[in-house]
């Protein structure tokens, strides 16, 4: 298995063999949500943040 450091608490978060760049994923330590940059060598960033659509 497959880890990065989150760039929020410096912690590690594991990645499984089905993750794909892209893909998003939580810190367990933090509770940040993370996305995929790079499998190889493994990179996590923070998400950004969704705009709030309010139906406009």
């Amino acid at each position: 298995m497959k880890s990065a450091d989150c760039p929020v608490c410096d912690g590690l978060v594991e990645l499984d063999e089905k993750t794909v760049t892209g893909e998003l994923i939580e810190c367990r330590d933090y509770g940040t949500e993370l996305e995929v940059v790079e499998l190889d060598p493994p990179k996590v960033e923070e998400a950004p943040q969704e705009e709030e659509d309010w139906g406009q």
